[in-house]
């Protein structure tokens, strides 16, 4: 059994599980976890920060208690390591204090010196290891043991982790690549895998294709996950940083990408064939810094709507009947309310079912950080 510990955005990273695994063999647990029946590929995940290994379960919320069985049974989980352990855990959802937890942690260590391995702490600032200190100290490496304690209701899941986002490489792959281009908007690569999969489903091959490619975000994380891609775009500017875009990265990674480029517009293009899978982020409009006017809003939401209507019209008429979408569409937040595109409540009209999830609410899945005034809207459509 796998426990996954989503993002800031849980009920996203529920969605992207469900879509992969499957709604049964995932259960939501207690603050921001998941556990998952299934054998989880961690690298392809963007909604997800950490997954383990479930060892144990106990009954009781205390942690003090996981921390006692542990200082029972570390000597055999951490195994025999040649040179020096690195040693870390994490509690989610329980209460103790910092000092408390440092301390049970040097006990810990204790136990391990005296069978003669040589230990190191990484030492808790809160309760929760954060996954950059996870990856820099190599806590899920040969030479690394992070144990996290997840309260699950009136038990507490003992688990040691397996994989943690690798954060170094999506700031390589996002600001490292050739180009970039903040006006278009800067779609995060997590959340570009993360509308990926949410499009893919349990279809692990084939082609995807991105109507609204810009700079290739989601064509670099589809190409990771070893899909062929296929973008277009209405600027001929964007095809182009895709191209190079996808060019550098499959240089970096000495990765052959299948991929084809178009300049067309989404509104009106006739796409080659086979279209497997459709991921995108569509036109977001203006990106405002700060709350619109009402009319600068309602005219943005106009064009904006009008041209994913017509995006939809015009790709359905070309996809094969069950074919998925994930489309970011975009949602204003404004003097406290939120605004869809209209078109979003005309899916059926349209010729789309949108795809429900039973562990997350579509009202959810809405990708933004607090102050934002856009958010992306991640739209889960099957063409009927």
């Amino acid at each position: 059994m796998t426990i996954c510990i989503l993002g800031r955005q849980p009920a996203i990273g529920l969605a992207e599980l469900e879509a992969l695994y499957g709604a049964d063999t995932v259960r939501p647990v207690e603050k921001n976890a998941a556990l998952v029946d299934a054998e989880v590929d961690f690298v392809r995940l963007g909604g997800s920060q950490k997954s383990g290994e479930v060892l144990t379960t106990i009954a009781g919320s205390d942690p003090q208690k996981a921390l006692l069985w542990l200082q029972k049974n570390i000597s055999d989980i951490a195994g025999n390591v040649d040179g020096k352990l690195k040693l870390g855990v994490s509690i989610y959802g329980a209460t103790m204090s910092v000092a408390k937890l440092n301390a049970n942690v040097l006990s810990l260590k204790k136990v391990l010196r005296e069978r003669g391995q040589s230990v190191r702490v990484v030492p808790n600032t809160e309760l929760e290891l954060s996954s950059a200190q996870t990856h820099h100290n190599n806590l899920t490496d040969e030479r690394g043991c992070e144990i996290m304690i997840v309260r699950d209701g009136g038990s507490l899941i003992i688990a040691r982790a397996t994989d943690v986002q690798d954060i170094d490489a999506y700031r390589k792959r996002d600001q490292e690549r050739p180009h970039r281009d903040t006006f278009v908007g800067m779609l995060p690569p997590k959340l570009a895998q993360t509308i990926v999969n949410l499009a893919a489903a349990d279809k692990l091959e084939g082609v995807v294709l991105d109507p609204f490619c810009g700079t290739g975000v989601v064509l670099q994380e589809a190409a990771l996950m070893r899909y062929e891609v296929y973008g277009t775009d209405l600027e001929e500017k964007m095809v182009r940083y895709s191209r190079d875009n996808l060019n550098w990265l499959q240089d970096l990674q000495r990765l052959h990408v299948a991929k084809y480029y178009e300049t067309a517009d989404a509104t009106d293009h006739t796409w080659r064939k086979p279209i497997d899978i459709v991921a995108c982020e569509g036109y977001l409009g203006h990106p405002f810094s700060s709350e619109p006017s009402k009319e600068a809003l309602l005219e943005t939401i106009q064009t904006s709507n009008v041209i994913m209507k017509k995006f939809l019209a015009n790709i359905g008429d070309q996809l094969t009947p069950g074919t998925r979408l994930c489309i970011a569409a975009p949602a204003w937040f404004v003097r406290g309310h939120i605004h869809h595109l209209p078109v979003s409540l005309k899916l059926n009209e349209l010729g789309y079912e949108r795809i429900s999830f039973r562990h997350a609410k579509n009202e959810q899945l809405i990708y933004r950080r607090a102050d934002q005034v856009v958010g992306r809207e991640l739209l889960v459509l099957k063409k009927k």
